[in-house]
């Protein structure tokens, strides 16, 4: 297992577009747009791999808050869910996070991912409310 950054519009960027469409955006049956893609050019791009064949990934974007950073796109491929993928990723991005002097990280989580994210240190900071046509909670976590 490799964590690494991601180029945008590198081939494991390809990969990572992939991989968030078959398991955020396929089951709602939602698309990326040429113009959400080009934005996250500015964002923090992380990929777990085993040889060259990304198995996880995540985003993080800045926020209004310079010292904040936003968790985005968080997915595993489906068979490897469950066994410590998201976790080393979450703990590579919080690291990634301090490194570049961010002292917290925050996310719309799903309500299904809610628990795993608990178990990370995240706290929920507000009722459920309905994002993308599913039940999310605004999360986060300081860094410090």
């Amino acid at each position: 297992m490799a964590l690494k950054l991601i180029y945008h519009n590198s081939k494991e960027y390809k990969q990572m577009v992939d991989l968030r469409y078959n398991i955020l955006r396929k089951p709602l049956g939602l698309q990326f747009t040429l113009e959400e893609l080009a934005r996250e050019k500015d964002d923090i791009l992380i990929g777990c791999f085993d040889e060259e064949k990304l198995e996880g990934c995540c985003l993080l974007t800045k926020t209004d808050d310079p010292h904040t950073l936003r968790l985005r796109q968080m997915a595993v491929l489906s068979g490897l869910q469950g066994k410590g993928i998201g976790k080393v990723l979450m703990y590579f991005a919080e690291n990634i996070a301090r490194d570049k002097g961010f002292k917290k990280i925050t996310m719309h989580a799903r309500k299904n991912a809610v628990g795993f994210y608990k178990k990370l240190g995240y706290q929920l900071m507000g009722d459920e409310f309905i994002e993308i046509s599913i039940p999310h909670y605004l999360m986060e976590k300081n860094l410090v």
